[in-house]
């Protein structure tokens, strides 16, 4: 900026020099002197603006390099402010990871603080019971030691009534597959049986040996039918099982159960272990439909992550619940009745498993509700004979006439996936519920219990596809408990054309409906549904009423109060209203349905 100034002061002064000689005589030279004085102070106000020029130009430098100076300290500041974040992560990271093991540590060690916190209860509560016998006022005390385990008795005892539109001959369980048709007569005449065999008795018993926790549970119930068992006089009925497991539990979160207990295919409302699955608040002992589960024999192992995440894998008993439609093949083994030297039921049938069923299952707990998906595993096989029913001039695998010639197994793997998802809102009022399981050969764990399988002509396996779905609606407070739940269960059509051009199978559409709308009177003691019953008490179903169920449909409702719950134990009143529509699949007469209407009461005592 220097060098321009200066050549421009150059140029100004050799033009006033190049100017000056031009002038000639006195009046130019006046007029001359004139004007060098105007340019002299032209040149000196240029002068000064130049260097006032300049001087800015030295201020703005200035100014430069003191923004430079400060761009650079804070460069120095930031790379400062990056070493030292770098260095705190790595601490944090360190942190973190002492944390975890902390963490753990301090969960043991309030493991064991509660462990020895029961305990202590435990003795204190047979201490005062001790002192109060001996002041003369006996109680019972909430749970008992026995050699270093504690045992907690459980149970309700019940009262229930149960009113059906259509007659069903069953007690407080409801047999979903089998509400009559229109034309049937028992759905022209209503039922009411009062019961208390769903009273439930029950004990828990549990020990602590180190960083292991023993749990042992039986539970039973009187829903369940002797030889000897009526309504008549005695209603004696036999004291059955529901479950019976024991545990052992690890304080990382991996338990190891066995015995019969509900299968892991049931919903759980925390984690993956038993004693926390999801039931329905419903009277009916049957539950609702859509619901899915079984009671069974299981091998289970869960391992729980931070109480947040879970993963469990079971083994569990195995049964093909019967087979599904008509005209089918009977060259083919199943099962058997049950032995009665084998402990089994002789009037119940046992299919011949290949395996075990298998589930495994997956739950979370994010922090709002608990998540599960799961899927389930199963095998089915028969031993066909191709040569059973041929004609005795027919040769059939080198042999004449009807042999075992030829007889082959064949297996079907089946199996299905399932979710569910439990969400508890509004202070723990309010809990909203969904479930849905979809798969091929299911319909066990069904609650309806719709057939697993059909046969095709030549007698191999035929798996059913099959939907189960639930919505649950339930609210809670100190007093009540009211509930809303709808369900489904579905199984799909199955159906061929055998060598003689007939239609077998699930749903076939060559069947016959065409006499679901006909009542054909009682039976009689030698023929009609019971033939071993005595006349009066043998209603019949419809003939030409094949009707394979496609769709159950059910709408349940209800309520209990709690008339009193306290440490003397829990006294609750209920009722439910159920609403069941079993849809089937069209065939020739048309898609008839049933429909049934059912009321049930229940008063119960809850031990404490």
């Amino acid at each position: 900026m220097k060098q321009v100034t200066a050549v421009v002061l150059s140029l100004v002064l050799t033009a006033i020099a190049f100017a000056e000689p031009q002038a000639t005589g006195a009046g130019k030279t006046k007029s001359t002197r004139k004007k060098s004085t105007n340019v002299s102070a032209e040149l000196q106000q240029l002068r000064q603006a130049l260097e006032a020029q300049q001087l800015q130009i030295q201020q703005l430098s200035d100014e430069l390099k003191s923004r430079d100076q400060a761009l650079q300290q804070m460069q120095q500041r930031l790379d400062q402010s990056q070493a030292v974040a770098t260095q705190a992560q790595s601490k944090a990271d360190v942190a973190a990871s002492q944390a975890s093991q902390q963490e753990q540590t301090v969960t043991a060690l309030k493991n064991d603080v509660t462990d020895l916190k029961a305990n202590a209860a435990n003795v204190a509560v047979n201490l005062q019971e001790t002192q109060k016998s001996f002041q003369g006022t006996p109680e019972s005390p909430t749970a008992l030691r026995y050699k270093g385990i504690t045992i907690t008795p459980g149970g309700f005892l019940a009262a229930e009534t149960v009113w059906r539109k259509r007659a069903l001959g069953a007690d407080i369980n409801t047999p979903l597959n089998s509400i009559p048709m229109s034309g049937a007569s028992a759905s022209n005449i209503s039922e009411f049986y009062g019961s208390g065999r769903q009273s439930r008795v029950s004990m828990l018993a549990e020990g602590k040996v180190k960083n292991l926790k023993l749990t042992g549970y039986v539970e039973g119930d009187f829903l369940s039918a002797g030889v000897t068992s009526n309504n008549n006089q005695s209603n004696s009925y036999t004291f059955r099982q529901r479950q019976a497991w024991g545990q052992a539990a690890l304080d990382n979160g991996l338990t190891v159960t066995g015995g019969q207990m509900w299968s892991l295919v049931m919903e759980n409302r925390k984690g993956l272990e038993p004693r926390q699955e999801a039931f329905p608040l419903q009277i009916d002992a049957q539950y609702i439909v859509g619901m899915s589960w079984t009671r069974q024999y299981g091998f289970r192992v869960a391992k729980g992550f931070n109480n947040k995440a879970w993963l469990g894998f079971s083994v569990e008993n195995p049964q093909i619940n019967g087979l599904g439609g008509q005209g089918l093949p009977n060259q083919v083994i199943l099962g058997a009745p049950g032995s009665s030297g084998g402990l089994y039921n002789p009037s119940a049938t046992y299919s011949f498993n290949v395996a075990p069923d298998f589930v495994v299952k997956a739950a979370f707990e994010p922090g709002i509700g608990h998540y599960e998906v799961f899927g389930v595993v199963s095998q089915f096989r028969d031993r066909i004979y191709p040569c059973f029913l041929v004609s005795a001039t027919t040769s059939c695998q080198g042999v004449t006439g009807p042999s075992a010639r030829g007889a082959f197994n064949d297996m079907k793997t089946g199996g299905g996936v399932g979710a569910n998802a439990r969400l508890v809102v509004l202070n723990k009022h309010l809990e909203l519920a969904g479930h849905a399981l979809a798969g091929n050969g299911i319909g066990r764990y069904g609650n309806a219990g719709l057939p697993d399988l059909t046969l095709h002509p030549d007698g191999t396996i035929a798996l059913i596809r099959n939907y189960q779905s639930l919505g649950t609606i339930e609210y809670h407070n100190a007093k009540w408990d009211l509930y809303v739940y709808g369900g489904g269960e579905y199984d799909g059509r199955r159906a061929f054309l055998n060598a003689a051009g007939a239609g077998i199978g699930y749903g076939s559409p060559l069947r016959k409906n065409t006499g679901c709308s006909t009542d054909v009177g009682p039976g009689t003691a030698t023929g009609g549904q019971f033939p071993v019953s005595s006349g009066g008490f043998l209603p019949t179903n419809p003939t030409n009423c094949d009707a394979n169920t496609r769709l159950l449909l059910e709408g349940s409702t209800g309520f209990w109060y709690r008339i009193y719950n306290g440490p003397k134990g829990r006294l609750q009143l209920g009722g439910q209203y159920a609403y069941v529509t079993r849809n089937t699949w069209s065939e020739i007469g048309g898609q008839p349905k049933g429909i049934e209407n059912m009321l049930f009461t229940s008063v119960r005592y809850y031990l404490p």
